[in-house]
């Protein structure tokens, strides 16, 4: 019995708390410092041989996934659990404490007291008091013996459960995360223009995951400030299911797409040295879009037209002017400059055509599965409630204890708060105010 009561009282203490909390805390910085889920060589190239292998040694590439992070995490909860059920029972006691069954002699050694003598009869004076407690927000209950009477009220008895209401936000937290952990995913992938996926990458670049679905990038549109620097960008995607197109919905940084729980980030870009050109028969209405490589040849054989990108201005990964040209074998070719996506009409010996071209992007996406985070947001919000109860309410209590003497009745007139007992002495004295008007 006596180890079971150690070991009760080692998951019991605050101090395991404080101890764990406060390597979770510097665990966490140091998962915050060093890049999570890189691959080996990364950590190599970065930190050393020597440091990458110790960091595999201890999991810090996938900290938060490690063992022992998850044991840290494991004794919090242990110690939340313990440390509640513990205390719990006292605090309950104090909530559903009966208050006329407090002696006289604890009354009258509280610190916040005051007294004053009333010239009416006891009957008459406990009703009196007894109507001002209740307009005055004070649900009272009284208690009479002989010659003497007692009245109790009390307000915020259920902001005691504050802290606890905490400690179960913390482990709904938890629960939230575990159910995002083993359902859910996060990963990346690349999709170049006019091409599709149904899967992605785990971090690493090392395991592939099923989407369920198919994702398309049907066009990347990007803008640049003046020194070459991305202002903007974003894809429009279509999403397809057994190679029907369900719809298509356009997003960019801060503004993600979602789909069967699964979230589509816009995350990054990479330009490519291929253009898309595309070009249309006025006449007909017919078109061609074709993906020509820089300095190659693009044709569309039923018109029996070639066409090409022969030199290219940009900064970093991004064109801002290219020089094409347009042949349809009849006469010499077509030659001019356009900016990246400008449109321009060109007339041939065979017809007039549209011709546009635009630089070839790929759209980086980062793509999120998390079904545990609506619990997180409930234990987030149910922490918020516990906090506001714990820090901004307290456990009010008053008593009048009034006795019968010859003169009339004596009136003891005291409380008590479990917190903020500065703000609950101004109650206590305006309250105390209000009972002694034309009651002395």
């Amino acid at each position: 019995m006596k180890k079971e009561n150690s070991i009760w009282d080692f998951f019991a203490s605050v101090k395991l708390a404080l101890i764990t909390l406060s390597l979770l805390a510097a665990t966490s910085i140091i998962g915050t410092i060093i890049p999570q889920n890189r691959p080996l060589q990364w950590y190599a190239q970065e930190y050393g041989a020597h440091p990458a292998q110790l960091f595999k040694m201890f999991d810090i590439p996938d900290m938060y996934g490690s063992w022992w992070f998850l044991a840290l995490l494991g004794l919090l909860c242990t110690n939340l659990i313990v440390c509640s059920l513990d205390r719990f029972p006292d605090v309950w006691k104090q909530m559903k404490a009966d208050g006329l069954a407090t002696p006289f002699t604890r009354l009258e050694k509280m610190g916040r007291k005051t007294e004053w003598r009333s010239s009416s009869a006891l009957e008459g004076t406990v009703l009196e008091l007894g109507a001002k407690l209740n307009s005055s927000g004070w649900k009272s209950s009284s208690r009479n013996g002989d010659g003497e009477a007692l009245l109790f009220a009390q307000k915020g008895g259920w902001s005691r459960i504050g802290v606890y209401v905490v400690h179960t936000s913390i482990l709904v937290i938890f629960i939230g995360a575990i159910i995002g952990e083993l359902s859910g995913f996060k990963g990346n992938v690349m999709i170049p223009e006019t091409e599709q996926t149904d899967k992605i990458y785990t971090s690493d670049g090392t395991t592939t995951i099923d989407l369920g679905f198919t994702v398309r990038c049907d066009s990347f549109h990007l803008e640049l400030y003046p020194g070459g620097m991305p202002k903007k960008y974003k894809s429009e995607l279509t999403i397809l299911e057994n190679g029907k197109e369900l719809f298509q919905a356009p997003i960019e940084v801060n503004s993600p797409l979602k789909y069967r729980g699964i979230t589509l980030y816009q995350a990054s870009y990479e330009g490519y040295q291929d253009f898309m050109i595309k070009v249309t028969n006025k006449a007909s209405g017919s078109s061609k879009t074709a993906i020509v490589p820089f300095r190659e040849q693009g044709e569309w054989p039923q018109e029996g037209l070639t066409f090409g990108v022969i030199n290219a201005e940009g900064t970093g990964q991004s064109i801002s002017r290219l020089k094409v040209w347009f042949s349809d074998n009849k006469g010499a070719p077509a030659v001019l400059w356009l900016k990246d996506g400008e449109s321009v009409t060109v007339a041939r010996e065979g017809g007039t055509y549209l011709l546009s071209t635009k630089q070839l992007y790929a759209t980086g996406l980062q793509v999120c599965k998390d079904p545990g985070v609506w619990v997180v947001y409930f234990g987030c919000g149910l922490m918020l409630l516990g906090l506001v109860i714990a820090f901004f309410m307290s456990h009010q209590r008053i008593w009048l204890f009034l006795k019968e003497e010859e003169s009339g009745v004596s009136i003891l007139f005291t409380g008590s708060a479990n917190k903020n007992r500065v703000g609950f002495e101004k109650i206590f004295n305006d309250l105390a105010g209000i009972l002694q008007k034309e009651n002395c």
